[in-house]
């Protein structure tokens, strides 16, 4: 039996500092049969860390041969290291009606976007109320040091500057308010005729019985 509806591929990007990860939290908390895309990477495993849950650790002929044959949906190298998503994981939880959850910048946002499952994606970009409140916001987390903020400052508009490659933009002013509209963007896509696979049964059953009724 097919999904009643087909999952989605949401994209969240900003840049740091903006509540991506905070809002991306919440939506998992929000529904539960969300999941995390996963991705794979040739860097070296960390203790602690567990294969297929932390990441998909891959040796490089691998990754690329991966790429070659177009099963990866977006991939980029970091620090000598690749990192990428496999399609195949994702492709499985559209057709199953799961949607799927991505962390990834405006480069790799681009590369989903233009990928096969391309009619399943929904991006959402969020944007700082301030470069002031975004500055603000990386110095009281207390994660990164003034020299890691700075780097940070001075990729934030590279990454602000693609915003108008996403299907919807949030303010992040207020992060209950903009937990709210995401919420109601998620639960908006999910209704989208693209997204339901057995509308055209519905339809042509009506129109079965509508001609039933007229004969």
């Amino acid at each position: 039996m097919s999904a009643e509806r087909r999952g989605l591929l949401i994209i969240l990007s900003s840049p740091s500092g903006a509540g991506k990860s905070t809002l991306a939290k919440r939506l998992m908390q929000w529904d539960e049969t969300l999941s995390f895309s996963v991705s794979a990477t040739t860097r070296a495993q960390r203790p602690g860390e567990q294969n297929g849950i932390d990441y998909h650790f891959t040796a490089e002929d691998d990754f690329k041969s991966m790429v070659s044959n177009g099963e990866m949906l977006e991939h980029a190298l970091v620090f000598g290291n690749y990192y990428g998503s496999p399609a195949r994981p994702v492709r499985k939880a559209i057709e199953a009606g799961e949607d799927v959850l991505f962390d990834v910048d405006w480069q790799g946002a681009q590369q989903i976007a233009n990928s096969a499952l391309r009619d399943h994606v929904l991006s959402v970009f969020i944007l700082p109320p301030s470069i002031t409140e975004l500055r603000r916001r990386l110095e009281t987390r207390g994660q990164d040091s003034a020299e890691v903020i700075e780097k940070r400052m001075r990729q934030s508009w590279d990454e602000i500057s693609h915003w108008d490659g996403y299907d919807y933009v949030l303010v992040n002013d207020d992060l209950d308010t903009s937990f709210e509209r995401l919420k109601t963007i998620v639960s908006a896509e999910r209704l989208h005729r693209r997204q339901q696979p057995g509308l055209l049964d519905v339809v042509r059953g009506l129109q079965a019985e509508f001609e039933e009724i007229e004969t």
